[in-house]
């Protein structure tokens, strides 16, 4: 029997919030709401969430503290929604833990193409017919257990989010490779180059970084080819 998703819809404007009921139930997901970041975050912690769909401005905690606070204990997809386009907020979004970001006004089923793409790039990363026989791929002291989704560094498990996880399986398992940021967006992504591309490729990688390298202003293992693209390989 196929999964049904749960879904958290986050938006303190009663019509968008109907119009993100009406959409996603009429898909088949069941939904959860909530009109503030508070509720939101909470939502997230007490409830089988499956993925998050996070206005930016709201009440009480605006949805970039709400991703920060989930992001303390679930690595849940989260699509960000904002009725800005300016990259600074993209920017502040993904730094903040979301995965993608939509601007309102959205299409209808450009809405559930996200949603559909990060919940299966969420539950079927580390299918069996597509990883190894140990469902594990190492490169030096850093370990990424393709069933659990976890990463081990040095011994100790870090958290990810999918994207970074998406981004740290695929370089992984090509270590020396050099990846221009244009191929990480398309991969990771599963979606043509966008104008921002640059800037949010970096970002991920940033946070990758910083979980990854002892000093992250010196990085052993995630480094940078200038002009060129990221290469991941064992110091």
């Amino acid at each position: 029997m196929e999964k049904t998703y749960n879904i958290l819809a986050a938006d303190d404007d009663p019509a968008i919030l109907q119009i993100l009921c009406t959409v996603l139930r009429q898909a088949g997901y069941r939904v959860f709401t909530a009109v503030d970041g508070e509720t939101a975050a909470h939502l997230a912690k007490t409830e089988p969430i499956d993925l998050i769909i996070m206005d930016v401005m709201m009440p009480k905690r605006n949805g970039i503290l709400a991703t920060v606070d989930i992001r303390q204990e679930s690595n849940v997809p989260i699509l960000m929604l904002s009725a800005k386009a300016e990259g600074s907020d993209r920017v502040l979004g993904l730094e903040a833990g979301a995965d993608d970001y939509l601007v309102k006004p959205f299409y209808q089923q450009e809405l559930l193409a996200r949603v559909r793409a990060l919940l299966r790039r969420y539950h079927s990363l580390g299918a069996a017919q597509t990883i190894p026989p140990q469902n594990l791929l190492q490169v030096g002291d850093l370990i990424l257990d393709l069933d659990k989704k976890q990463l081990l560094v040095r011994g100790d498990a870090v958290r990810l989010t999918p994207k970074e996880f998406q981004i740290l399986k695929l370089m992984m398992a090509h270590p020396g490779r050099v990846f221009p940021a244009e191929e990480i967006y398309h991969l990771a992504w599963s979606a043509d180059s966008t104008y921002a591309v640059e800037n949010t490729v970096m970002v991920h990688i940033s946070r990758i970084r910083d979980k990854l390298e002892i000093n992250p202003k010196k990085p052993e293992y995630l480094k940078v080819i200038w002009g060129i693209g990221y290469v991941l390989e064992a110091p």
